[in-house]
């Protein structure tokens, strides 16, 4: 696996607020920059559980920090948490944390098919037992599914434009390779390059989520943390795009505030409660010169809860 660099590590570590003998849950192991921080912090007197639902990353790093005998490693998405716990009979955790990027040894294996440089077929599956790839999306969808999945998912202002080379392309029977893909979009939204970004990371970033039920997984997670973490104890994301921080944003914005009376009664009805805290009233962002360590890092986004 190639050198990996944690995005905002120091920031998520001393969110999570941990200690010798805290049990931790990484619920996106990936190539364990957080995971081996976090055991180093816990000791042989705390546990820490790693999730990951790739089964290649999880066991280079399982591999990778052996050393450490308090891990458990688990192939598992983040969406199933508290059936993972179950499995150890553990109650509650300390805390819990999730860095929703996507590995640079997934981006960059061809075979996986994430990158635009790929000339594989765009698999885009992060855990490959799934049961469709973005090329079988992209070569069975009707029209109107791949059009909301463009317009919800990669927010992508041409996306008629882009189902109408995607349908022509596929009725042509050709493949759906990353770099196919990319010079597609390109010639249908009329250039290479949008705000300094590559014109195709919108429909390779839709396609991907729509390949993982990224959102959807998302949600579970966070109702499934928020529950499984003890009193007192936090939680930590880290989010790539604005779908997933809104998501993140909403959700524990409506866990701290509780109530949800309409605003013009006189008292509360509803008998809801807080139930966490927001300890990022703005996300936490990388500094100029993490971002040029690892340009990876720049659209990366931490907010950290606490649950009451």
């Amino acid at each position: 696996m190639p050198a990996h660099l944690p995005v905002l590590l120091a920031e998520v570590l001393e969110g999570i607020g941990i200690s010798a003998g805290s049990v931790v849950v990484d619920a996106t192991c990936g190539a364990g920059g957080y995971t081996e921080a976090i055991a180093e912090a816990v000791g042989d007197s705390g546990t820490v559980i790693a999730l990951d639902q790739d089964d290649a990353a999880l066991q280079l790093t399982q591999t990778r920090l052996a050393r450490f005998r308090h891990i458990r490693f688990v192939r598992a998405n983040f969406r199933d948490l508290e059936e993972v716990l179950r499995s150890f009979a553990i109650e509650s955790v300390d805390a819990i944390c999730a860095d929703l990027g996507l590995g640079s040894f997934q981006l960059d294996d061809p075979e996986r098919g994430f990158s635009f440089r790929s000339e594989a077929e765009v698999d885009m599956r992060m855990d490959r037992r799934a049961p469709h790839t973005a090329a079988e999306l992209l070569r069975r969808l009707p029209a109107a599914e791949l059009g909301r999945i463009l317009r919800e998912y990669g927010e992508e202002p041409r996306w008629s434009a882009v189902v109408r080379a995607v349908l022509a392309h596929r009725e042509a029977g050709l493949p759906f390779t990353g770099t196919v893909l990319r010079e597609l979009v390109h010639r249908a939204v009329g250039g290479a390059r949008r705000r300094d970004v590559d014109a195709a990371t919108q429909v390779f970033q839709a396609l991907r989520i729509a390949v993982n039920d990224e959102l959807g997984a998302l949600a579970a997670f966070l109702a499934a943390a928020e529950r499984a973490v003890r009193s007192g104890g936090r939680l930590a994301v880290v989010t790539y795009h604005s779908l997933e921080d809104r998501l993140v944003k909403q959700e524990w914005r409506a866990a701290a505030k509780g109530c949800t009376c309409p605003p013009d009664l006189p008292r509360c009805v509803c008998g809801k409660e807080p139930r966490l805290r927001v300890l990022t009233r703005k996300p936490i962002v990388p500094t100029e010169a993490e971002i040029e360590r690892n340009p990876r890092a720049r659209s990366a986004k931490l907010r950290v809860a606490e649950k009451k």
